[in-house]
């Protein structure tokens, strides 16, 4: 393809690049993420889930997780806070009777004191004393975050410069705020998988989907950079960078 080929084409990914829920479905084949992680977030959840606990998903996106794990639906509560994916979670959960409420804040979620056996996190937003606040005496939290180093070197490659946007979000920064909460430390992991796209497309789509990390990101903005990668992935098959993930399992005392 030249050059306006090219733009044409990556310009239609970003008029795509909107998603309900959390599904990357579109870009499915055309790179890999979180493929080697050395825990299994499913997993863990289960050696402290119990059918008759009471269970809150926080930030449960659009429920899709959640329902993987086959808890009795009247022992199960979930918030939610992006207005797309309330709707969602209102027609996918509600039905099934579970207790679904808004939530855009932490650190004022709207159930009462003690609530809970375990409250599960992955890739929102937390606030340990309001966590502590909602759990049960010996409740667990398990949450796996996206790190303050995640997607670097691809942030790097069409937006140098950048400052974290996350700086502390990490596990040691993290791990001792449920320690000074009056939390015990179940379980830790700090992980760098690799992430690799295959198509600069899919890049484009993915950094629109994930602004955050990519403010400010348009193909016209970044339209050199982004030849730059599609010469790296015509070598090289790939253009490859570091996700970073980590886990934290803590019990109320």
């Amino acid at each position: 393809m030249n050059k306006e080929e090219l733009r044409k084409k990556w310009l239609e990914e970003e008029k795509l690049a909107h998603i309900k829920g959390w599904d990357f479905s579109h870009i499915v084949g055309r790179y890999t993420e979180e493929e080697d992680l050395p825990w299994d977030y499913k997993s863990v959840i289960k050696e402290y889930l119990k059918p008759d606990m009471k269970l809150l998903d926080y930030d449960t996106g659009g429920g899709e997780f959640l329902l993987s794990l086959g808890h009795p639906y009247e022992n199960t509560a979930a918030t939610e806070g992006y207005p797309p994916n309330v709707r969602l979670c209102e027609e996918r959960l509600l039905p099934l009777g579970i207790d679904l409420r808004e939530c855009s804040d932490c650190s004022y979620i709207p159930f009462d004191g003690e609530a809970f056996d375990i409250v599960i996190n992955r890739h929102g937003d937390f606030d340990p004393a309001e966590i502590k606040r909602i759990l049960k005496p010996g409740g667990v939290f398990v949450t796996q975050q996206v790190g303050e180093d995640n997607d670097r070197e691809l942030v790097d490659l069409v937006l140098p410069g950048l400052e974290k946007p996350f700086p502390g979000f990490n596990l040691a920064v993290q791990k001792k705020r449920f320690e000074d909460e009056g939390f015990e430390i179940l379980k830790t992991g700090e992980a760098y998988p690799v992430i690799e796209f295959y198509d600069t497309g899919a890049l484009v789509w993915f950094a629109h989907i994930i602004e955050w990390e990519f403010p400010g990101f348009s193909v016209e903005k970044c339209f050199d950079r982004l030849l730059s990668v599609e010469e790296e992935i015509n070598k090289n098959g790939r253009v490859s960078g570091t996700a970073h993930r980590y886990l934290i399992g803590a019990v109320k005392r």
